[in-house]
């Protein structure tokens, strides 16, 4: 298994002799305004994809955790291939179809590709009303024969959801979104560094990785915080911080 994360969200997965494209966010920088009622008017993305999109462009499979524009934007859309299979959890092919997409498929519990099977999990993104507004989100659990487990929480905070999904699946590769993200009110809407901390010792035999970082404008956790946060823990060697572009 190989990983790399391209930026915010977006991972290129190569997994069991395939390769998948996780949420992809291809704007260029400062394509977008910045999200609503947030502290900052910063432009989005807040920084460059490290390589051209053509490198991701032609994944097996492409993989969505929800619709939120961070995870699957128009420049996305436009540039794919319309026939490449896109994995989607429920309610959401019709939106993606309407994009032209010929080859969609919600996942309810669990899609089987080639001898990979992908299960679908659950989260909160965020909490109370804003919760509420932030509507269904998955992640996803990659298992393969001669393969580490794969969990990729997605848009969550730390919840019983993500303590379901680690209980069920002990995986090996645990990838959360940890930056943190929060508007002018309520709290964080995805894992910040304290959730980081609180995953680490519930599930100390997992490998953390820690994304979504430094590249949207309400994304408050920086790779400089956790890291202090880590190294302060005791839980540096549990968790890999990387840049974007990197492999890990």
């Amino acid at each position: 298994m190989k990983i790399q994360l391209i930026r915010n969200a977006s991972l290129w997965l190569e997994y069991a002799g395939h390769t998948f494209l996780i949420d992809p966010m291809f704007s260029k920088q400062e394509a977008n305004p910045p999200v609503f009622n947030t502290a900052n008017d910063k432009r989005n993305p807040l920084v460059p994809l490290p390589s051209p999109m053509e490198t991701w462009l032609q994944p097996d499979a492409v993989l969505l955790t929800h619709l939120h524009p961070d995870h699957w934007d128009a420049a996305a859309s436009e540039v794919l291939a319309k026939t490449v299979p896109v994995w989607c959890q429920p309610n959401e092919a019709d939106a993606i179809r309407a994009g032209g997409f010929t080859n969609v498929t919600e996942i309810g519990e669990s899609i089987s590709y080639e001898g990979t099977a992908i299960f679908r999990t659950t989260g909160q993104h965020g909490t109370g009303e804003i919760g509420k507004r932030m509507g269904q989100v998955s992640g996803y659990v990659f298992q393969a024969e001669g393969e580490p487990t794969l969990y990729i929480a997605g848009d969550t905070i730390w919840c019983d959801d993500v303590k379901v999904a680690l209980d069920r699946y002990r995986p090996d590769v645990t990838v959360v979104n940890a930056g943190g993200a929060q508007f002018l009110e309520g709290g964080p809407i995805i894992m910040n560094e304290n959730d980081v901390v609180t995953l680490c010792r519930y599930a100390p035999y997992t490998q953390v990785a820690a994304v979504h970082m430094e590249a949207i404008n309400h994304c408050f956790t920086t790779r400089a915080m956790l890291r202090e946060r880590l190294d302060t823990e005791g839980l540096a060697g549990q968790v890999q911080i990387p840049i974007d572009g990197e492999w890990f």
